[in-house]
């Protein structure tokens, strides 16, 4: 049995089908507890730096619930075929295999996009030789963006069949970071790093390019680019393991241990895999009794009934929180530079504007950028007033946590900030666990 420190744990391990694992199944359906915690990490390389990022954050847990009779709190950790390149820290959470942020890729982040993108070792290969030469030639550009895409528009992922890349993502949704040209998309995301604050090497005029000009400090865009466009798999992996994997999972458990309380954590795309889990429910199941998301890796429309700013249609998860017993918790910080300068880029790039950065654009900015938008209903606290108040027992709930999540370093600021005992609260108040 695996031991991340707290007891009783069980592990629930996804492929990027939404397949679990049929031992480990039939374990979680044997934990004995009154209410069960699952955790589905974001960023991540190996399950063992899963299972670190779970003991971090469940180590409050115990002692918070040490006056609580009557609760008996059982742990699970999601693990599913993500990737974390090396140069986005976890404060407070070190990793042997840091590296300095740059253009360039180091052996692990290598290592782990092979094991993300199987089958494309040599195009990995070669995408690390350009990343590190850095060629001052347009054409070098192009092969770059080329196999960056091939690992993509390589893989076989069933999210396709799920349709979790529509209005969510804005109008049009277009994938432009697979199709735009790469100069243009490298250009954009150099001065994108640079307001997160990280130091890149300025052009002939400032971070961008003019044909005849040096080429050279567009490669430090070009990292975020192959960066954005793995995330873009990554963002249609987690979709279709919590639709088609975590949610019916949740009914299955639910149909063998009726009484059994579940709350739903994610954290960035680990958070839209949770909150996809509620697509996947079966009908009629109350079964999920509380869902938190921290610094959650998509749109904060995704959860509206109509969309706002002359946008048509519905968010992608319209009204699924009303297929919780309790309530959706969104925290999130204007710290995390992640969600509030790259995604939001990532995100517009549908090609309806080549001469701008709409990265800044309300429209598209992050449910962990921002909170929960164009619900009604929707409570906004403050960490400190959802920790001193409670949290609302139903509805949409968000939490400003940027008190607490506000350490990390460019380009992705205080994304991973979450291994904090004021969150591990923010969840046992959002599940009324021992009502602390």
């Amino acid at each position: 049995m695996t031991d991340i420190g707290v007891e009783p744990y069980r592990e629930i391990t996804f492929d990027a089908d939404g397949d679990a694992d049929p031992a480990q199944r039939a374990a979680l359906a044997t934990v004995e507890a009154t209410d069960l915690v699952m955790f589905a990490h974001g960023w991540n390389n190996t399950p063992s730096n899963a299972r670190d990022l779970f003991r971090a954050f469940y180590a409050p847990f115990p002692a918070l619930l040490a006056n609580a009779p009557g609760v008996r709190l059982g742990y699970s950790g999601v693990i599913w075929p993500s990737i974390r390149f090396t140069d986005e820290t976890i404060p407070n959470f070190p990793h042997p295999a840091a590296a300095t942020a740059g253009p360039g890729l180091d052996d692990a982040t290598v290592a782990a996009l092979k094991g993300a993108f199987p089958g494309q070792g040599p195009a990995v290969d070669r995408i690390a030789t350009l990343l590190s030469q850095q060629p001052d030639d347009e054409a070098a550009f192009n092969e770059f963006g080329r196999l960056a895409r091939q690992l993509v528009t390589a893989s076989s992922s069933a999210a396709r069949a799920v349709g979790d890349l529509t209005v969510e993502d804005g109008p049009g949704a277009s994938p432009a970071i697979l199709t735009d040209d790469t100069l243009g998309l490298c250009q954009r995301f150099t001065a994108a790093l640079a307001d997160t604050g990280m130091a890149v090497r300025p052009g002939p005029s400032g971070p961008s390019f003019s044909i005849g000009g040096s080429l050279k400090h567009l490669w430090d865009g070009a990292k975020e680019v192959l960066r954005q466009t793995t995330y873009y798999e990554m963002k249609r992996r987690a979709g279709t393991v919590g639709q088609l994997g975590l949610g019916p999972l949740i009914s299955q458990l639910a149909s063998v241990q009726p009484h059994l309380r579940m709350h739903l954590v994610g954290h960035s795309q680990g958070a839209r895999l949770v909150a996809f889990a509620l697509k996947g429910l079966g009908g009629g199941a109350r079964t999920v009794k509380s869902v938190t998301l921290l610094e959650g890796a998509f749109s904060h429309y995704a959860f509206a009934e109509r969309l706002p700013n002359g946008l048509t249609g519905a968010g992608a998860l319209s009204d699924t929180q009303q297929r919780i017993d309790g309530p959706l918790v969104s925290c999130y910080s204007h710290f995390d530079t992640a969600l509030g300068v790259i995604y939001p880029l990532a995100s517009a790039l549908s090609g309806d504007d080549a001469s701008e950065l709409p990265g800044l654009e309300k429209r598209w900015w992050a449910v962990g950028h921002d909170g929960i938008q164009a619900v009604t209903p929707c409570t906004t606290l403050t960490l400190d007033e959802a920790l001193r108040d409670g949290v609302p027992d139903s509805g949409c709930v968000s939490i400003d946590a940027a008190s607490v999540v506000k350490a990390g370093g460019p380009p992705a600021g205080a994304h991973s900030d979450i291994c904090h005992e004021q969150l591990a609260r923010v969840v046992l108040a959002a599940g009324r666990i021992g009502r602390v």
